[in-house]
C-alpha cells in the first residue's frame, strides 16, 4: 500500500482540545488546519520583534475598540483552529473568551508574519481564513519586506490580493484609521 492510498485521520477541534487537555501535545508547537495537526515554525528574532511591536502599535491606534491576540488560537470551523501571529478581535469581556476562542464573527482581521512559513501562510491559511469569511488577512513577508493584503473572502481563497511596501491602509472594520505599513515592515 502506498501513502497515497492510505486514509489519514482528520481531527476535529473537539479532538484537538481533548489532546491538549490530556497533555499529548504539551511539548509541541502545533495548530489544527483542515483537520491536520501541523507543526508551527519557531519564531526568529525579526518575526518575534516585528509582530510584538506591531501588536503594541495596534493597541495604541485602536484602543478599547478591539482585543489584540498574539499567537493565540481562533476557532474557525469544526476542523481548523490556527494560531495567527496577530488576531484583531471583538472586545468581548474576558468571560466570553474563557468559554471559547474567538469565532469568525468575532474576528476583524488576522495578520501572519512569514519567513519560513510563507508558503503555508499564502496557500493553506489563505484558504482557511477565506473559507471562514474573515474579511481581511494580512501576510507580512519578512524576506521581501512586503505586506500582502487579502480581501473579499471566497470559499477557495481571497479574491483580492494587493502587495504594499509603503503608504497607509485603512482596515475594513475601521475605515477611519490609517495604519502605517512601515510599522508592519520596519518596527
Amino acid at each position: 500500500m502506498t501513502p497515497s492510498t492510505l486514509n489519514a485521520t482528520k481531527w476535529t477541534v473537539d479532538d484537538y482540545h481533548r489532546m491538549i487537555e490530556a497533555g499529548i501535545l504539551s511539548d509541541r508547537q502545533v495548530e489544527l488546519l483542515n483537520g491536520v495537526i501541523v507543526d508551527m515554525s519557531p519564531e526568529g528574532t525579526s518575526h518575534a520583534a516585528y509582530s510584538q511591536d506591531f501588536a503594541d502599535y495596534l493597541r495604541s491606534v485602536l484602543g478599547n475598540r478591539v482585543r489584540i491576540r498574539e499567537a493565540k488560537p481562533v476557532t474557525l470551523s469544526p476542523n481548523s483552529e490556527p494560531e495567527p501571529d496577530i488576531a484583531v478581535v471583538a472586545p468581548h469581556p474576558v468571560s466570553v473568551y474563557l468559554e471559547h476562542h474567538p469565532y469568525p464573527a468575532d474576528i476583524f482581521w488576522v495578520i501572519e508574519y512569514s519567513n519560513s512559513s510563507l508558503t503555508k501562510d499564502l496557500e493553506a491559511k489563505n484558504v482557511i481564513y477565506a473559507a471562514a469569511s474573515i474579511p481581511e488577512y494580512w501576510v507580512v513577508n519578512l524576506k521581501t519586506k512586503e505586506l500582502i493584503l487579502f480581501r473579499e473572502p471566497q470559499p477557495t481563497g481571497y479574491r483580492l490580493q494587493t502587495p504594499y511596501t509603503a503608504e497607509t491602509i485603512a482596515p475594513l472594520a475601521f475605515p477611519e484609521v490609517a495604519i502605517a505599513v512601515s510599522r508592519l515592515l520596519n518596527g
